[in-house]
């Protein structure tokens, strides 16, 4: 990869010097004043610049120096930024640094010291790249299948990390299709306890007869067909961790016991009168309202305060900003793999379909749709006919102003390609169909945070 390197130095005498002491192998550009720094910053996105601070039009001071570090850090605050002080001039550079500045150089000229702060600030620069590359790599998070680019998502993402490590019970509710059971997963992968069993079972899918069978097991002999002793779920999770699934869905019989082993950390097989301690950790999930099932007598309350110790509340896909066309392209890239079909790629119409589309059915409706289009489309390109999406403009305003209509699309654009590039200028830019200084300007105009790292899903 190419380094490029700016320096900014009124001196043309200086500028010269110090463009020879660094090989050919460094694209180097020069700027002698804020208004041509600023375009070469734009132009080249420089990884590294040396700043002298006494610029014109106060050569023989640093104001202008300071009010160019402060743009430079505002647009693109993972340059590193070395700045040029005199020899005497300790107060400034201890300020540039407190700015945000990476490092500082003192004059005079000095080859082999200035190389060497150069090139240790590229080293720098090129590890925090490789950091973004993994973090991105990793969906934005350390949970795996979980693929997040939106503020909602991630903040539940950083819950379950604080609360993984713990062995609070937690209850996950949201949305058929949303990723709970993912999430359950992952609560007990990123745990002490994930060299032992995850047991999972669905509540709503066990008929009420077999469903304690399935959990506390049984004795032989303690039923029609009992021929020999079996452990449930919950013993087989020794050690590990405990899923149910729908807990919306348990039977009012089958709550109370399961309130006394929460309580007790004991297990009734059926047919015995022994209680087996059990050392496991328990994680619900229900897509249904539980406040609305114990106002109607369906859910137990204590039973309720006994598994919400902590709560993640998973959003819904469309309640989630920018994630709907982030998922979808994880999804086309992952299933294009696994169907030989990849470098597929989503029109224009399939993009903007994908960020109208409600998704009732959540990410599980959108893998299928992925599937169907993956295999449907003809050629590189994934159209909205291919997902079998025709977004409805009924919802569309009857009073709306075009202006404002025009900037929210831009910036909703400019949001959604800065996410789906890990925040890459130049990559955003070529997205969109704008030269890289337009979208300086736009995000400039828009108020845009240029500088926040995300990891995709």
């Amino acid at each position: 990869m190419t380094r490029r390197l700016l320096i900014v130095e009124d001196d043309p005498g200086l500028q010269s010097q110090m463009r020879w002491c660094f090989s050919e192998d460094l694209e180097v550009a020069v700027a002698s004043d804020r208004e041509s720094a600023l375009a070469a910053l734009r132009r080249e996105e420089p990884d590294v610049i040396t700043l002298d601070l006494g610029l014109p039009p106060d050569p023989g001071g640093a104001t202008e120096g300071f009010g160019l570090l402060e743009e430079i850090l505002r647009l693109a605050p993972m340059t590193k930024v070395i700045v040029v002080t005199g020899r005497e001039d300790k107060e400034n550079s201890v300020k540039a640094i407190g700015m945000g500045a990476s490092d500082f150089y003192q004059k005079p000229l000095d080859a082999d010291i200035l190389t060497f702060v150069v090139n240790r600030a590229f080293r720098l620069a090129e590890l925090e790249r490789e950091n973004r590359d993994l973090a991105r790599q990793r969906n934005g998070t350390n949970i795996k299948g979980i693929v997040a680019a939106s503020p909602q998502m991630l903040a539940i993402c950083r819950t379950l990390e604080k609360v993984a490590p713990t062995d609070v019970t937690t209850l996950i509710t949201g949305e058929t299709g949303t990723g709970k059971e993912l999430l359950a997963r992952a609560i007990h992968d990123l745990s002490p306890r994930s060299s032992k069993p995850f047991a999972a079972i669905n509540c709503a899918a066990i008929p009420e007869n077999l469903l304690e069978s399935e959990l506390f097991g049984f004795e032989k002999g303690s039923f029609t067909g009992a021929n020999q002793t079996k452990k449930g779920k919950i013993e087989n999770a020794n050690g590990g961790t405990l899923f149910l699934d729908e807990i919306g869905d348990m039977p009012m019989a089958l709550q109370a016991k399961l309130l006394r082993f929460l309580q007790e950390r004991v297990v009734d097989r059926v047919g015995s009168v022994n209680p087996i301690p059990v050392d496991v950790r328990v994680v619900c999930a229900t897509h249904r309202d539980v406040r609305q099932l114990i106002d109607s007598g369906e859910f137990r309350e204590d039973l309720y305060y006994r598994i919400s110790e902590i709560t993640l509340d998973v959003p819904a896909v469309r309640e989630r900003d920018g994630d709907a066309l982030v998922i979808a392209q994880s999804l086309l890239k992952s299933l294009g793999k696994q169907m030989d079909r990849p470098n597929l790629a989503f029109t224009e119409d399939a993009i903007c379909a994908i960020n109208s589309y409600p998704w009732p059915g959540n990410v599980r409706e959108m893998i299928n749709k992925v599937k169907r289009a993956t295999i449907m489309a003809d050629g590189k390109r994934v159209t909205a006919e291919d997902l079998e999406l025709n977004v409805s403009d009924s919802a569309t305003p009857s009073h709306i102003n075009l202006r404002q209509v025009r900037e929210q699309a831009e910036r909703q654009a400019i949001c959604q390609a800065l996410q789906t590039t890990g925040y890459n200028m130049a990559q955003a830019a070529r997205l969109l169909g704008v030269t890289r200084p337009t979208l300086y300007n736009l995000t400039d105009k828009y108020k845009i945070d240029t500088s926040a790292e995300i990891s995709e899903v």
